[in-house]
């Protein structure tokens, strides 16, 4: 008998006839001799909701009374569940996080899990129910509810998979798996049957957004294998595993970008130790993240140093570097928020040369300026200007023929 963990977010979820189409599903794999444990999020809207709430009684909600209300979503889907699970005939607990016994840290609102006490789910599962746990939160040491942040219900999964040593952890979403590009940019984009957890973190971390980068970082680190699939539709999604030596690794295995970027440029810097440190550690300080970096060598023994930030932060940015331009006498700052990073994944890219030069070449050939460049041992990434993002990403898309099925 196999032991899976599914995790519904709060699409699948977000009507009564949703939750009634889920509870049908896991009646059916339950039926097929398998043990489920279920992880739910809340129904799609009610945590902005109840963050609206939180938000009319004060601009800055308490942190510990935040983590209060916003479980209160995912309970409700629990409950909900269960007795949909119940009507099926198929027996059903439902768990709060401090229920489940999900020990986290006590950093309300962004909490990480220490460690799960799966006695009482095992029980259940012995005694043939289903158990449904409330994502997204858990409980700190002083029986405080804490809430585990953006992505949580995906780490709730994860981290009891691991926990319970499950087979599989089932990612359901409103997609059917993960692509070698968002199908809304090119439609010849195709599902693939299997990617590397290393392919998929970059694919997260550079713009995807079928899985949160805690959740993938957890399921490597434990070796869980996961699974995305549609909620929706029948199939079998695409698995995320460990890459397996005797497979022959596709070249790439996909294209992320990310629309939110802006460029910043501090001109005629004085080119000499320090100065990086001076003009980030502000930045730093302003608790703005900072992506590319490019430092050139200009003329008269200064420096051009260029990075990059989320578009939402730009100005904010722009303002401080005018103060640090002043303080280091630099010439000016100039900057750009209609720029998008476009980048390429595979782990195929380790033994074949020359993949950075012909993705350049094929840009260039479309008429497609490169404005940064940044690279890693399995990806390429490159700025480039908005208007050019459809057709990089259709472009190089075709170029390495990721509409192709790679040959069995």
């Amino acid at each position: 008998m196999a032991l899976y963990v599914h995790k519904y977010g709060g699409t699948s979820v977000g009507t009564v006839d949703r939750i009634r189409h889920v509870a049908n599903k896991i009646t059916q794999a339950r039926r097929q001799g398998n043990d489920i444990v279920v992880v739910v999020s809340a129904m799609s809207g009610e945590t902005d909701r109840l963050l609206g709430l939180a938000r009319e009684m004060q601009e800055h909600p308490n942190p510990r009374e935040l983590d209060v209300l916003l479980s209160t979503g995912e309970q409700v889907t629990i409950a909900l569940l269960c007795m949909a699970l119940e009507s099926d005939g198929c027996p059903a607990s439902s768990y709060t996080g401090a229920q489940a016994k999900i020990l986290t840290d006590a950093s309300h609102t962004k909490a990480r899990i220490i460690d799960i006490d799966t006695s009482r789910l095992r029980k259940d599962l012995d005694q043939g129910k289903v158990v449904v746990v409330a994502g997204f939160q858990g409980v700190n040491e002083e029986g405080d509810i804490t809430t585990l942040g953006r992505g949580g219900s995906d780490t709730t999964a994860v981290a009891l998979a691991a926990a319970l040593k499950a087979d599989e952890c089932r990612i359901y979403t409103d997609v059917d798996g993960v692509y070698t590009t968002d199908p809304r940019v090119e439609p010849r984009a195709r599902r693939l049957d299997r990617i590397t957890f290393e392919e998929m973190l970059e694919m997260a971390s550079l713009g995807s957004k079928v899985l949160q980068i805690r959740a993938v970082e957890f399921a490597g680190k434990y070796n869980v294998p996961l699974r995305v699939l549609s909620t929706f539709d029948d199939g079998p999604g695409t698995l995320i595993t460990y890459e397996e030596e005797e497979m022959e690794q596709a070249l790439i295995s996909g294209i992320a970008f990310n629309r939110d970027e802006a460029k910043l440029t501090v001109e005629g810097v004085p080119d000499q130790p320090g100065i990086a440190a001076a003009i980030l550690g502000p930045i730093a300080d302003a608790n703005i993240e900072v992506d590319m970096i490019v430092q050139n060598v200009a003329e008269n023994d200064t420096t051009d140093f260029t990075f990059t930030v989320h578009r939402n932060d730009y100005a904010k940015a722009l303002d401080i570097l005018q103060g640090v331009c002043q303080k280091l006498g630099a010439k000016k700052v100039t900057g750009d928020d209609q720029i998008v990073k476009v980048s390429m994944v595979g782990v195929g890219m380790r033994s074949h040369a020359g993949i950075a030069s012909r993705m350049f070449r094929a840009l260039a050939d479309e008429g497609i300026n490169i404005r940064m460049i940044s690279t890693s041992e399995i990806k390429v990434s490159v700025v480039l200007d908005e208007k050019y993002l459809e057709l990089a990403v259709r472009t190089l898309h075709e170029t390495f023929g990721l509409d192709q099925a790679p040959a069995a």
